[in-house]
């Protein structure tokens, strides 16, 4: 059985920083490509950043810079690492592993995910 769990997210002043991880069990990352995506209360699902087979990345245009996606595939654990935070990236941030090669994935499997709470 697959159990993907992201880890550290937490309440953080604006301007802060967070890195968040992801793991799984049952689950091979391998060179899947894999994304964020994050959640705020009353709105809808949007994609934060996405790493493919190759190790290209992408991000939200909302992202300016301040978010840095990586994987290491020796731990099996992707990392969002999320600088200057401000107010509005205040959500649910889920992982989510794709079964094909390339970015945007649809996400094939998901955690739970973790909130990040921005205090201004």
């Amino acid at each position: 059985q697959v159990q993907v769990v992201e880890s550290g997210g937490g309440t953080v002043q604006a301007g802060g920083s967070l890195r968040l991880s992801c793991t799984a069990s049952g689950l091979i990352f391998g060179n899947r490509p894999m994304a964020w995506f994050r959640q705020a209360p009353g709105k809808g699902r949007e994609a934060v950043s996405c790493i493919d087979w190759s190790g290209r990345t992408y991000y939200g245009d909302f992202v300016t810079g301040r978010f840095t996606i990586s994987r290491d595939a020796a731990k099996n654990t992707l990392y969002l690492q999320m600088n200057s935070l401000n107010s509005a990236d205040t959500a649910m941030y889920y992982c989510a592993a794709g079964n094909g090669t390339h970015c945007p994935i649809r996400g094939d499997y998901w955690g739970r995910g973790t909130q990040v709470t921005v205090d201004s």
